[in-house]
């Protein structure tokens, strides 16, 4: 049985990807690959936890894939929203 969307989850995923695709590629060229994860709140302002990557897509400096997952802990990382874009090389 698939598990039913979190709104709040879907949103701040959304959200933080929203401002991870801001940087630049020749910033984040720089970078990659890079990924961290933090504590933070969701738009509702449940507390959730976010990890960010930037990936190389095919091969170093071609694009860029960004990754979100926004989750309620660790033990929910499996039941989290993830949301991703392409930063194409210039």
């Amino acid at each position: 049985m698939a598990a039913t969307p979190d709104p709040e989850l879907e949103a701040a995923a959304a959200e933080e990807l929203a401002q991870a695709v801001r940087l630049k590629w020749a910033e984040l060229a720089r970078l990659v690959p890079y990924g961290d994860t933090y504590e933070g709140f969701g738009p509702a302002g449940g507390a959730l936890e976010f990890e960010r990557s930037y990936i190389w897509r095919d091969q170093p400096g071609g694009d860029i894939l960004c990754e979100v997952t926004a989750y309620r802990g660790p033990s929910r990382y499996d039941r989290g929203a993830r949301a991703s874009q392409l930063i194409a090389r210039p």
